[in-house]
């Protein structure tokens, strides 16, 4: 629920203790920001999916935006695109942090990540410079092993369970199977299994590749897809209590 007290805002919530009130965060994936199909289904405009989600975020004041990959369709868009997808975080004002996916992977012999993307403050790529993004004020951190070529990797298999906040989001890219290991070969690739999402100890993983909203896992530790912003129509919104508790909700996405 917005919060309509006068001269309330996401930088005065920010401004209380992280441990007095719940941490609010929306999460999505798959935005597929590009210049040919996501643009010609939104009337020219290949950022609406970022738009979109960022309005919603604005609308229910969140403390956190996670892009959990394939946020561009390539790494080869115009310039002109991306930095009008790094303005609409500028604008938002609030943390986003983004996985690169097996469609926008952090490539050696690319400047994708290092130019225009790199220049708001408040935009945190994982992978960029680290697989943890700290974030002091929320007493929270994010964790996510970025995709680095187009080739196989497994994305939560490198997580060692430690935290060093409160609050642990473990953030992955690829595909769900409860024993990934049973399927008869060939496998589909970036595999994720129930024991990698245990491992991460996390308070919740944050998933993408799939276009369905879904949760995933059989554990302790909760696991969910957003989906893609056209096919969910909704985020997820995740409130991190007061008391501990974490509360998983979907949110109709505002498409302005």
């Amino acid at each position: 629920m917005l919060d309509k007290r006068p001269g309330f805002s996401q930088k005065s919530a920010m401004a209380i203790s992280a441990a007095q009130r719940d941490i609010v965060i929306v999460h999505s994936s798959d935005l597929h920001v590009d210049n040919v199909f996501t643009a010609s289904t939104h009337g020219g405009d290949g950022n609406m999916g970022v738009r979109a989600v960022m309005a919603t975020a604005r609308a229910v004041n969140a403390d956190l935006v996670l892009w959990a990959g394939d946020v561009f369709e390539h790494n080869r868009l115009p310039d002109e695109l991306i930095s009008v997808t790094a303005q609409l975080v500028a604008d938002a004002g609030m943390p986003v942090v983004m996985l690169p996916g097996n469609h926008d992977p952090i490539l050696d012999e690319s400047d994708f990540y290092r130019g225009v993307l790199a220049e708001p403050d408040n935009f945190h790529i994982l992978g960029a410079d680290d697989d943890v993004i700290s974030l002091p004020d929320l007493d929270l951190e994010v964790w996510g092993r970025a995709h680095r070529s187009y080739g196989d990797m497994m994305p939560l298999e490198s997580h060692t369970g430690a935290r060093k906040a409160r609050w642990h989001i473990a953030m992955a890219h690829g595909h769900y199977h409860p024993d990934p290991m049973s399927i008869t070969p060939p496998r589909p690739a970036w595999l994720l299994g129930d024991a990698h999402i245990e491992q991460t100890k996390a308070d919740y993983v944050a998933l993408g590749h799939w276009n369905q909203a879904i949760k995933v896992g059989a554990g302790s530790v909760p696991a969910y897809y957003s989906g893609s912003p056209e096919y969910a129509n909704t985020v997820n919104l995740i409130r991190f209590k007061v008391n501990g508790d974490v509360t998983v909700d979907r949110e109709p996405i505002r498409w302005e």
